[in-house]
């Protein structure tokens, strides 16, 4: 008896089959796929498999649609392309259809149901479980075509600098998202944040500089190392310990010519202050926090706005300084506070015009 056998395929891993797959490939009289562009083609003819690849838009020699077609939503197109597979079994009697990028659903479902009604022997071998993160690739692929020679004006006119304010403007999105709490707002958010790294990697690979997967290695690697506890034979206490461990091989890491080595200068002013403190407390030295009630007087009292912009930013100074010594982030405890005072003025009754 003829057989087919039908062998799920990913178009982003095309190398990962099972071991039954790639068993029915090597012992295949013939092996079909649909479109010069299937994943899978240069894998077949680097291990040099007879293999042919079907057109996936061309319907002339193909029959009118069944009723079953009808009930399946198989398409002239793919209705030509069942009949080129079952007469291929037919012929050659042991074939295998790698399913791809171009064949939907409906199209396996009607290549079984006819391959069936022929008398073929027919199975289907399913992919395994893809390992997450095989999205990631399709992400990295899409990108390449849009810096490619073929792809968008616009994205191939970007440069690291031209793109680096909207890094600024997608993370700040996905802090109002998670303000929010919202999962579906947080998942698009994190897209978009994940565009502007595998953007930027782009643009450094078209410019010899470093690939996206030596972005990913280099975060790979840090992560093993500062965390022994995991990858090693480090004991930890706690959490606590993990952070005083992680900031001690950061150190040996990259030893700092000066205490705030390191510390951007175009932070948010309440984290960059609260940065500023936590260095300096690392270094064993504590701002001397002054009375508030001194600090409103002294800006109250300013003769001109520099002695009154002097007098604020001390008093926001002790304030940063404050919530260090009560463990908050200034940043967040400011944003939850003004997004109630927000909520409140809107929810208030409206004034007349």
């Amino acid at each position: 008896m003829a057989r087919l056998v039908l062998v799920d395929t990913s178009a982003a891993l095309p190398g990962l089959l099972p071991l039954h797959g790639w068993s029915a490939l090597m012992s295949s009289e013939l092996v079909l796929l649909a479109g010069r562009d299937h994943p899978f083609a240069a894998h077949l003819a680097m291990a040099d498999l007879r293999h042919e690849t079907l057109p996936v838009d061309d319907a002339a020699d193909a029959p009118a649609l069944t009723r079953t077609d009808l009930l399946t939503g198989v398409g002239p197109q793919g209705r030509a392309r069942v009949n080129r597979v079952v007469d291929a079994a037919r012929e050659h009697g042991d074939v295998t259809y790698l399913v791809g990028p171009a064949d939907d659903e409906a199209f396996t479902r009607a290549l079984g149901l006819e391959a069936a009604r022929a008398g073929l022997e027919v199975e289907m071998v399913y992919l395994t479980p893809t390992p997450r993160g095989e999205a990631l690739l399709e992400l990295v692929a899409v990108e390449e075509r849009l810096r490619g020679p073929d792809g968008c004006p616009w994205d191939r006119e970007q440069s690291h600098r031209s793109l680096a304010r909207y890094a600024v403007e997608e993370v700040y999105e996905l802090l109002e998202a998670i303000d929010d709490d919202d999962p579906d707002a947080i998942r698009e958010e994190l897209g978009d944040v994940l565009l502007q790294v595998v953007f930027h990697a782009q643009i450094a690979q078209d410019e010899g500089r470093f690939t996206i997967d030596e972005v990913a290695r280099g975060i790979v690697d840090k992560l093993v190392r500062r965390h022994p506890h995991v990858f090693a034979d480090a004991r930890v206490s706690g959490a606590d310990e993990v952070v005083t461990n992680w900031d001690r091989l950061k150190r040996d890491e990259k030893p700092r010519a000066g205490v705030f080595e390191g510390v951007p200068a175009a932070l948010p002013a309440l984290q960059y202050a609260a940065k500023l403190l936590g260095r300096a407390a690392e270094a064993g030295v504590r701002p001397e926090r002054g009375d508030v009630g001194a600090r409103l007087d002294a800006v109250a009292g300013a003769e001109d706005d520099d002695a009154r912009t002097r007098a604020l930013g001390l008093l926001l100074l002790d304030v940063v300084a404050l919530a260090a010594e009560q463990g908050v982030d200034p940043e967040s405890a400011l944003r939850v506070a003004a997004r109630r005072f927000r909520d409140r003025v809107e929810s208030g009754p409206s004034r007349g015009g």
